[in-house]
């Protein structure tokens, strides 16, 4: 509940009231200093009668200029927020003139500040959103009580399991734009019942799923993730319990980091199969097999392998997809078993080959 109004919102008032009704508008506090006025010279400047509406809690009309320590012609009403005086606002005019105002700029003004309410309700529950996610990743449940609380204010189980749903923008997305990307996600939430969700700078939504019922909201997550696929990619982690959601968040690190095909932006944790045991694999490790494997390998030989392997190893397919004669990718894939020492259409070479892609795509 707002208790005072700052100087921001009394302009606003001021503005919005003299759109409406062409006079010079007050925005007097209850202690007669004019906060915000359509007339700067004045802002800062005592009101005597504005001071004195405040003190009675009444309306109070002043038909000549100066009458009052200054005060010029016109009206000057409390204004009353929750059943006490919060301000005072003065239309300055002919009271006969001006009285058919009065009403109109109490009801702008009580609007303006319920809608700087509801704002402060939505920050304030998107901050406590924030702060109990980043926790629950984190690990740091040194508050527990009050996360717990936060947990069922969001409608959150705490004998429940969930999955970490991650939404990362791709870097090439320009995020003056990140507005519409966020109205978008947020119905998406909204459509799949989600009520706990944030951003994490610059790139990442994150929001807790039911795993109970995660497999009725899927098609949502997959239809969102299909229409946005130029833009963003989606991954959701492994089931857990809420105060272990740090390692759902880490599997679905885990899941995002496969999706390094341009054809793929959704990803599952429980899908993985080979991507587990390369995601386990050093920095250390990994640059040592690839420059024992593929290291002396051009972009156009490592397009061509990627490919091949897309099509299962058939030359034919492979040569329609290339638009290359098969006597040419012959040779092009004796080429790379020159290089590599790896015969791309023996099993066991193509399996290192296959394992060596596969690790440079996830650099």
């Amino acid at each position: 509940m707002i208790t005072s109004v700052n100087r921001s919102l009394a302009e606003q008032i001021v503005n919005t009231i003299k759109d409406v009704c062409n006079y010079d508008i007050n925005f007097i506090d209850c202690s007669g200093i004019i906060l915000a006025s359509t007339n700067p010279a004045r802002i800062g400047t005592f009101h005597e009668i504005g001071l004195k509406a405040a003190q009675t809690g009444t309306s109070i009309e002043v038909t000549e200029d100066d009458s009052f320590s200054g005060t010029q012609k016109g009206i000057n009403m409390p204004l009353y927020h929750e059943g006490r005086i919060l301000a005072v606002i003065g239309i300055t005019g002919v009271p006969d003139q001006i009285r058919k105002y009065a009403y109109l700029a109490e009801r702008i003004t009580n609007l303006l500040i319920r809608e700087q309410e509801l704002n402060q309700y939505s920050r304030r529950e998107a901050d406590k959103k924030h702060f109990v996610l980043q926790s629950l990743i984190l690990n740091d449940t040194s508050n527990r009580d009050y996360l717990s609380n936060s947990l069922e204010t969001f409608h959150i189980g705490l004998n429940r399991s969930y999955r970490l749903i991650l939404i990362r923008i791709n870097s090439r997305y320009n995020l003056t734009n990140l507005s519409l990307i966020e109205q978008k996600t947020q119905e998406m939430f909204a459509l799949a019942g989600i009520s706990l969700f944030t951003f994490f700078y610059p790139r990442d939504f994150v929001a807790l799923i039911n795993t109970e019922t995660y497999q009725k909201q899927a098609f949502i997550f997959h239809t969102f993730a299909n229409e946005n696929a130029s833009i963003l990619q989606v991954a959701v982690g492994k089931s857990t319990p809420v105060f272990q959601v740090h390692h759902s968040y880490e599997s679905a690190l885990t899941a995002i980091n496969t999706l390094t095909n341009a054809s793929k932006n959704f990803a599952l944790f429980d899908d993985l199969t080979l991507q587990l045991i390369l995601s386990s694999v050093t920095d250390d490790t990994r640059n040592h097999f690839l420059q024992k494997t593929i290291s002396g390998l051009s972009t156009q030989d490592l397009d061509i392998i990627k490919v091949y392997f897309s099509e299962d190893m058939s030359l034919i397919r492979t040569c329609d997809k290339l638009y290359l004669h098969k006597n040419t990718l012959q040779y092009k894939l004796n080429r790379i078993h020159k290089i590599t020492s790896l015969n791309p259409r023996k099993f066991q070479d193509a399996v290192l080959l296959y394992l060596a892609v596969l690790l440079r795509t996830n650099l």
